[in-house]
C-alpha cells in the first residue's frame, strides 16, 4: 500500500471543502475535468449521469487517499513516524555509489573483488549533505547488482535517466549462463552495502567496447518524490580464467618474470629481446634502467614509442623494493675515498667521505654531488664490484637506515622508497645531478 504525503493547504488545499489537493498536477488534472465536464454539459447535452461517472475515478483517489490516512493516524502510530522519515527525505538527491575501485582486469570464475582484494562495497549517498544515509528507511534498501555495457557512462555524465541506465543493463550470450551469478541482491545497512559472492562466467570481447561496467540499482519503488539514482563501477575488462596465468602484477615484485610488466607479452618480441640479453626478472630491469636506461631502450628496440615506454618504465618502478639488500662501493678520487650505499637495484641512496657516517645524497654539498657522481659512473661500469652489504656490517646493531632520512618535512621515506626516474629525460646524459 503506497503511503500518502502530508501536504499542508498553502500547497493548493481548498480550506472551505476540506480537500487536501496531491500535487500541482493533480490541481491541474481536476480544473481540466471539471471544465471539460461543464463544457461537455454545455455543449454535449451529457447527462449529469454521464458526468459523475466521469469524475468518479478521482473521486474514488481522494476518499482511498484520506481513509489510509486516517486509519495510520488512528491505528498505527509507528506508520506516522515512519510517514515523516518519508516526507522529510522527499527532494534529496540520493545515489548510490560504489566506494572500492576495482582492478583494471577481472578473470571469469573467481569473485569480483576490489583492487586490494577487499570486497566491493556500495553506499547510499546525500548530495545535499555530502554524507553517507545512515538512517531512516532509505538506508536499508535492497540492492540490485547488474552488468553494464563499458561504453555507458563514458561521457562521464551524470545526469543519465532510468531508462538510459535499464537499456544499457547487458544479458547473457545466446546459449551462454547468465552473464553474472552469485549474490546479486544486496540488502544496505546504515547506508552500506557489500558484494560478497559475485561472478562473471563469460568474458567481455563480444561487445563492441570489450569492456563491462558493473551497476547498481534499487529494486523496490520508493514512493512520492524520492529518486535515487543509480550507481556505475570504472569499466574493466573481464578475460576467460585461463588467462589468469599471464596476468600483470600491479604491483610487481622483484622476483617476477619480466614478463609480468605491462606491454611486454610472455614471448613476445619484447620478453625475447630481454631474455637474450639475461634480463628475466623485474629486478634485472630495473637495475639495468638505473645503470644504463638508453642501453634498456635500445634492447627493447629502436622502434618502441615513447608511450609503450613510459608505460612499462611507470609500471615497473611500482616494483616494491627488497629492504633487506643493500650493496657498497668505494671509489678512490683523486680528491678523497667516497664510499657508496646502493638499494637492491643498485640505485644510490648515500654515501661516506674519508670514513665518516653515511649521508643520504639529498643533503650532500654541491661538491660532494659532482663526486658522488663520478664514483656512480664507476661502480655502474663495474656492477660485479659492487659488494653485497648487512645492514648491521654498515651501522652496526643500534643504528638502521632510517637514521640516514632527512627530515619528515622534505622526503619522508628516502631510502625505502620506490626510486623515482625521469622518463621524459631518458635522452638526456646517462648521470644528472641530484640523483
Amino acid at each position: 500500500m503506497m503511503l500518502p504525503i502530508k501536504r499542508s493547504a498553502t500547497d493548493g488545499g481548498d480550506e472551505r471543502l476540506g480537500v487536501m489537493v496531491p500535487d500541482p498536477k493533480r490541481r491541474a488534472t481536476l480544473k481540466s475535468s471539471w471544465s471539460g465536464a461543464r463544457n461537455i454539459a454545455g455543449l454535449g447535452g451529457l447527462s449529469l449521469k454521464r458526468i459523475v461517472l466521469n469524475l468518479e475515478p478521482m473521486l474514488r483517489s481522494w476518499v482511498r487517499e484520506e481513509v489510509e490516512r486516517g486509519i495510520l493516524s488512528s491505528f498505527h502510530p509507528s506508520s506516522r513516524s515512519l510517514l515523516n522519515q518519508i516526507e522529510a527525505s522527499r527532494g534529496r538527491s540520493l545515489q548510490l555509489r560504489f566506494v572500492d575501485k576495482l582492478p583494471p582486469t577481472i578473470f571469469t570464475g573467481g569473485k569480483v573483488e576490489a583492487e586490494e582484494g577487499n570486497p566491493v562495497r556500495i553506499v547510499l549517498f546525500d548530495t545535499s549533505s555530502n554524507k553517507i544515509a545512515t538512517s531512516g528507511p532509505l538506508s536499508s534498501l535492497k540492492v540490485e547488482i547488474v552488468v553494464l555495457n563499458g561504453d555507458f557512462g563514458a561521457d562521464e555524465r551524470e545526469d543519465w535517466t532510468e531508462n538510459e541506465f535499464n537499456a544499457s543493463v547487458l544479458r547473457e550470450r545466446e546459449g551462454k549462463r547468465p552473464l553474472l551469478t552469485g549474490d546479486l541482491n544486496v540488502t544496505m545497512a546504515d547506508g552500506v552495502g557489500t558484494i560478497d559472492n559475485v561472478i562473471f562466467t563469460d568474458n567481455s570481447s563480444w561487445i563492441r567496447s570489450r569492456k563491462f561496467r558493473l551497476g547498481a540499482r534499487i529494486v523496490q519503488r520508493i514512493s512520492g518524490e524520492v529518486t535515487i539514482r543509480e550507481a556505475i563501477s570504472e569499466a574493466f575488462v573481464v578475460k576467460d580464467h585461463r588467462g589468469e596465468l599471464y596476468k600483470k602484477h600491479h604491483p610487481p615484485s622483484q622476483r617476477d618474470e619480466v614478463w609480468r610488466l605491462e606491454r611486454i607479452a610472455k614471448d613476445g618480441a619484447f620478453h625475447r629481446r630481454l631474455a637474450s640479453n639475461n634480463i628475466s626478472t623485474v629486478k634485472d630491469f630495473l637495475r639495468l634502467h638505473v645503470t644504463d636506461p638508453s642501453a634498456l631502450r635500445d634492447m627493447l628496440g629502436g622502434g618502441i614509442s615513447n608511450r609503450v615506454w613510459d608505460t612499462i618504465i611507470e609500471h615497473a618502478l611500482t616494483c616494491v623494493l627488497d629492504d633487506d639488500e643493500w650493496y657498497t662501493y668505494t671509489y678512490y678520487g683523486a680528491q678523497q675515498r667516497v664510499g657508496l650505499l646502493l638499494n637492491s637495484i643498485f640505485k644510490g641512496v648515500a654515501a661516506t667521505f674519508g670514513g665518516q657516517n653515511y649521508q643520504p645524497l639529498e643533503k650532500l654539498t654541491f661538491s660532494q654531488k659532482l663526486l658522488v657522481e663520478d664514483a656512480k659512473r664507476q661502480a655502474y661500469r663495474n656492477v660485479g664490484d659492487l659488494v653485497l652489504t648487512n645492514r648491521q656490517a654498515i651501522f652496526g646493531p643500534s643504528m638502521t637506515l632510517t637514521n640516514l632520512l632527512p627530515e619528515p618535512d622534505t622526503i619522508p621515506n628516502l631510502l625505502l622508497q620506490q626510486p623515482d626516474f625521469s622518463v621524459a629525460n631518458q635522452d638526456q646524459p646517462d648521470i644528472a645531478l641530484g640523483f
